[in-house]
């Protein structure tokens, strides 16, 4: 029998039992470590429902869409104006996430064009886009709203609704939508933040899907195109921008700082202060 030497593994069956113990306590800190994330992820989303931020009994047939007093009145405001808001989602989701669009006015223009993805109408085979004068632009989301995340006036203004049928028309997936993790709303306003950087737009941690990026890409710039993030199909990411600033994608879910506008970013919550 050869002897034991210094470097040689220990054999035999309690060596095979210490190893096995060893992986057994490795396996239970795993799951442990698991458990603790996923309840830091989700205190921001019960947090948000206890806090009546999200309802889980609203009744989308009795949601209101009345016009928030956000947007100009188009008859006193000649210029070309663009807005970006979002708004909670509907229902439990509100716990979670937002719901975003863009709200854009040529110049002399009489009326506001609502640019956004409602995940419904691509139901049956059909285009999620929704690009239409028919809403008011500061419409509630089912009764939920909205938030004023940007505003341009004048030639800047101008300068984005020129290249808006460009953007639109390059969105790759009119006829595709998954609330989780996307695409979605949040995917197609990222994706106008990309292809239009005059709008140096910075969509709020709470909008997921804004960080599923297309064709499989893993890598791209910021929507508001102040610094890149990595993404793995927007279940897992990070990202680092002047206007964004750090944020951690876990599960679709964001923890970060925003260094320019001092705030904690918290899944469910979002901004803490608020702006």
């Amino acid at each position: 029998m050869a002897p034991m030497t210094a470097s040689s593994p220990p054999r035999g069956p309690a060596a095979q039992a210490g190893r096995a113990a060893l992986a057994g306590r490795a396996l239970r800190r795993l799951v442990v470590a698991s458990f603790i994330l996923l309840a830091v992820l989700l205190a921001g989303p019960l947090l948000t429902l206890a806090f009546g931020s999200a309802s889980l009994r609203a009744d989308w047939r009795a949601a209101s869409h009345r016009p928030a007093g956000l947007a100009p009145d188009p008859a006193g405001h000649h210029e070309a104006i663009v807005q970006v808001y979002a708004a909670r989602t509907f229902g439990w989701r509100g716990a979670f996430a937002d719901h975003t669009w863009l709200a854009a006015k040529p110049e002399g223009a009489d009326r506001y064009t609502r640019y956004e993805v409602i995940g419904w109408y691509a139901r049956g085979g059909g285009s999620a886009m929704s690009v239409s004068d028919q809403r008011a632009p500061d419409a509630e989301w089912y009764g939920n709203a909205p938030r004023l995340l940007r505003e341009l006036r004048g030639p800047a203004a101008a300068a984005v609704i020129a290249g808006l049928p460009g953007a639109v028309a390059t969105y790759p997936y009119p006829h595709r939508y998954s609330a989780w993790p996307g695409p979605n709303s949040n995917t197609f306003i990222a994706h106008l933040g990309r292809a239009l950087p005059e709008l140096a737009l910075a969509l709020p941690s709470t909008a997921i899907g804004k960080d599923y990026l297309p064709h499989g890409d893993w890598f791209a710039r910021t929507p508001s195109g102040t610094g890149y993030q990595v993404s793995l199909g927007g279940v897992l990411g990070l990202s680092a921008a002047g206007e964004e600033g750090l944020e951690l994608n876990v599960l679709g879910l964001v923890t970060g700082i925003d260094w320019r506008h001092p705030a904690l970013k918290l899944p469910g919550i979002g901004r803490v202060p608020s702006m």
